[in-house]
């Protein structure tokens, strides 16, 4: 077909675009930014909630773009009408919101380079594609579904390469005059790229993760414009991320395959390429296989479990951080005085291969971001989800929050910050000898020991001998000696020296009183406990484990 051949077509098959290239080129220049700043784009389908993977990606696109001052934007792809839903955009922008991965430009808050929603854009990719089909390199093609399964069984049977490509490509050489017949018969069809590959060639792209990476060049005719018109992904992304002049594409692995389509529709479009950072997919260990996070299979791949369950958005993200880099997590424990905005990340610390998504692991990075948190802090926070997800609590908290702030307040200070809460629900659970209701609802269920403790002793010691007044030493001092003048070991090395000797140690009487006023044998420092509860709280609860 001749060049004035092609512009009639392109003037048959489009005949309402009539913007040109340049138009858009002067429209969307390039971004006045400093020298390394990049542009990220977070680019979801609106299926009402982002999942795992999709926050650990958007949590990437906006940690690079921040601390390199350069931009983040969320573009909504919706080329793909069967997979949006009702509210799905609001739905991504509510998940994004709570993790607070705020874009600095969206169809929400607006910015130079829109639409943000593809659907919105169907004009600009056909523009470029009506172009394209000047030049020969994009085409009408009238095969009906049944001829390309049947292409499909046929390449099957025969074991080669699935797809439309070569002699399977039957209508790329149509004639101006055959395709007119065809447009005036209304036979329906759809745009694909005319492919100038030879898949004995290679492509080489440079990735920022996996490094430099080989494929056979692209010979596939792929669909460019579906029959309404609507663009597939690869065309609309390239043209999208070359508008908005986006300088990295930071996605999932999954699509490592699509490199050499991706760089060829970039080179025969005439635009430059951005540097593409494909991201390890996240997996999880099952049955002592690994497959990757299902949002479908696993609550923990949708963003609002953390919520439900209450760990805190923002330990989500260090976990994600340690995700992201390698050598995060070792510097996070290392500088407590440091928030995650202080780390500089760099794609040479991210994985290349999968990524175990272990909730151990983020339970106990969640335990020492609570540990680091203010007891004021907590008690607000934890008081907050309660308001939310559990009202009865919620109540419970408000009527004793002086309390549930001093024992919240235990262990904080010093070298090793206590580590027993990774999400607020645990502050219920960890907590609950805290408040007097709750205490006596669980009768000693938490006491596993199942030990009978000698309570006119623990009277005797809480009448004549506790003193709330002093601090932990010399409150230990004294519990020693009570022990040593009733036959108790006032060490457990002593009593295990000599067994015979004594009834017990004063671990033995510490225990026995943590039992009694808490209802379980591990708690934070009893004595801080004492000092909180006072003297009458703690016989009021003796004389409840008597009674039990």
């Amino acid at each position: 077909m001749t060049e004035e051949e092609r512009k009639e077509l392109a003037e048959l098959i489009f005949p309402n675009i009539t913007k040109t290239r340049d138009y858009y080129e002067e429209k969307y220049p390039e971004r006045n930014l400093e020298e390394g700043a990049m542009v990220t784009r977070f680019g979801p389908s609106p299926t009402g909630f982002v999942h795992m993977g999709s926050l650990f990606g958007s949590f990437c696109d906006s940690v690079f773009a921040k601390q390199s001052n350069g931009v983040f934007f969320l573009r909504i792809e919706d080329t793909d009408q069967k997979r949006s839903v009702e509210n799905g955009i609001e739905g991504i922008f509510n998940d994004l919101d709570a993790f607070e991965i705020i874009p600095d430009e969206s169809t929400r808050v607006g910015g130079a380079y829109g639409p943000y929603i593809q659907s919105e854009r169907t004009e600009i990719y056909q523009t470029y594609v009506k172009d394209l089909m000047i030049q020969g390199y994009a085409y009408p093609c009238f095969m009906k579904e049944e001829e390309i399964a049947a292409i499909r069984e046929e390449q099957e049977i025969n074991k080669t390469k699935l797809g439309i490509y070569g002699v399977y490509a039957v209508d790329r050489d149509l004639s101006l005059e055959e395709i007119k017949e065809k447009l005036a018969n209304q036979e329906e069809y759809v745009i694909r790229l005319k492919s100038p590959g030879n898949a004995k060639n290679e492509v080489e792209i440079n990735d920022c993760v996996k490094g430099k990476i080989k494929f056979p060049e692209n010979d596939m005719d792929i669909v460019l414009l579906k029959k309404d018109g609507t663009p597939t992904y690869h065309l609309a992304h390239v043209i999208d991320d070359h508008l908005m002049h986006t300088t990295h594409v930071i996605r999932g692995d999954e699509w490592v395959s699509s490199i050499p389509l991706h760089v060829q529709l970039f080179q025969i479009l005439g635009f430059q390429m951005p540097e593409y950072v494909h991201t390890a997919a996240i997996t999880k260990k099952e049955d002592g296989a690994i497959r990757k996070l299902s949002k479908r299979k696993d609550p923990e791949a949708k963003v609002s479990y953390y919520d439900e369950v209450g760990i805190p958005i923002d330990a989500v993200k260090l976990y994600l951080a340690t995700i992201l880099n390698s050598n995060f997590e070792e510097w996070y424990l290392q500088n407590p005085d440091k928030t995650i905005n202080d780390f500089t990340f760099t794609f040479d610390k991210m994985a290349i291969g999968g990524t175990l998504f272990d909730l151990d692991k983020l339970n106990n990075i969640s335990k020492t971001y609570f540990s680091r948190k203010k007891a004021e802090d907590v008690f607000q926070e934890t008081l907050s989800w309660a308001v939310k997800h559990d009202s009865e609590y919620a109540e419970i908290l408000k009527n004793n929050q002086e309390d549930m702030i001093k024992f919240l307040n235990i262990e904080k200070d010093g070298d090793r910050p206590r580590k027993d809460i990774a999400k607020y629900s645990d502050v219920k659970e960890e907590f609950s000898y805290a408040i007097d209701s709750m205490f006596k609802e669980e009768h000693y269920q938490k006491n596993e020991s199942q030990k009978e403790y000698d309570t006119s002793l623990i009277k005797e010691y809480i009448n004549d001998i506790l003193d709330l007044e002093v601090d932990n030493d010399t409150w230990f001092s004294t519990i020693k000696e009570f022990a040593s003048n009733h036959g108790y070991a006032s060490s457990p090395k002593e009593y295990k020296n000599n067994p015979e000797n004594y009834k017990g140690h004063v671990g033995d009487i510490c225990e026995a009183i943590r039992v009694m006023i808490t209802g379980r044998l591990k708690s934070p420092d009893l004595f801080s406990i004492m000092k909180i509860l006072g003297k009458d709280r703690i016989l009021e609860r003796i004389e409840l484990y008597e009674n039990r």
